[in-house]
């Protein structure tokens, strides 16, 4: 199937997108993040506050493995986080329903650049002082009666969205 080695995949040039996870407590999402980072070669992803890190039993059963080959940094909180992003000259994009936020759809990312985007805990969402530190929110569109989804889904569709504009 021409899958790359991890040692491959650490050498591939990698799509400019780092996920920050903020506070997520569920070790399933994280592994979710980490496979979908994997598939579509992201950068990085930032384990924040409560989020679990590996090595853990649990983030490798849906990672399969992709904890390996996707970088990760764990920071104590994802402020911390965005100082060092902000510091890399990397815009950061918190994932949230927001006054002002600006729907995925209409959000083109730029080749050349570098992104960052939150994705926060599965009840509270992002905390408010990342959102106000961020360079602006990104919105999901939703139609049904839910107004939230899932943080393993919301990644995969953020993921994509930067993927298919940027590669």
């Amino acid at each position: 199937m021409q899958r790359l080695s991890v040692d491959e995949f650490k050498q591939a040039e990698k799509l400019p997108l780092i996920v920050v996870l903020d506070d997520v407590r569920s070790m399933h999402n994280v592994g979710s993040v980490f496979r979908t980072g994997d598939a579509f070669r992201i950068e990085a992803v930032y384990l924040c506050g409560i989020t679990s890190t590996p090595p853990s039993t649990e983030i490798h059963k849906t990672a399969l493995g992709a904890e390996d080959s996707v970088e990760w940094k764990a920071f104590n909180s994802a402020q911390e986080a965005l100082i060092v992003l902000k510091e890399a000259g990397i815009e950061v994009y918190s994932v949230e329903q927001a006054h002002g936020s600006t729907m995925l759809q209409d959000f083109k990312p730029e080749k050349g650049k570098r992104y960052a985007v939150v994705l926060g805990n599965e009840v509270k969402g992002v905390h408010q002082e990342v959102i106000d530190a961020s360079d602006g929110c990104l919105e999901i569109p939703q139609f049904g009666t839910k107004h939230s989804m899932n943080v393993s889904v919301t990644a995969g569709i953020i993921i994509w969205h930067f993927a298919q504009t940027m590669l």
